[in-house]
């Protein structure tokens, strides 16, 4: 399990990228309270309804347009599932710093 103080010091690391908006830190902020209650290092199972909930994103084509960019950006892999019994699952990665 990582300590809090690991989930703190990678929440500084995405906030010091600039080309982050409000909306992509709240998700990320939402995915990494979820792996901390998870008690997970790498990879997190969400949903879209509970990442949704967490980050205060209403309107599912925001969440779609801010969670496709934070892939694109390398903060994170998705790994859909499209069986509606499992979550899909989200790998956290730690970008390196060009910014």
């Amino acid at each position: 399990m990582i300590a809090a103080e690991k989930w703190l010091e990678l929440l500084k690391i995405y906030h010091k990228d600039n080309r982050l908006t409000i909306w992509h830190l709240s998700l990320l902020h939402a995915i990494v309270q979820l792996a901390y209650h998870q008690k997970e290092q790498d990879v997190i199972r969400v949903s879209r309804s509970k990442l949704m909930e967490v980050s205060h994103i209403d309107t599912i084509s925001t969440y779609h347009k801010y969670f496709k960019q934070l892939q694109e950006l390398g903060y994170i892999k998705y790994f859909p599932s499209y069986h509606p019994g499992y979550r899909s699952v989200v790998k956290i990665n730690i970008p390196p710093l060009k910014y």
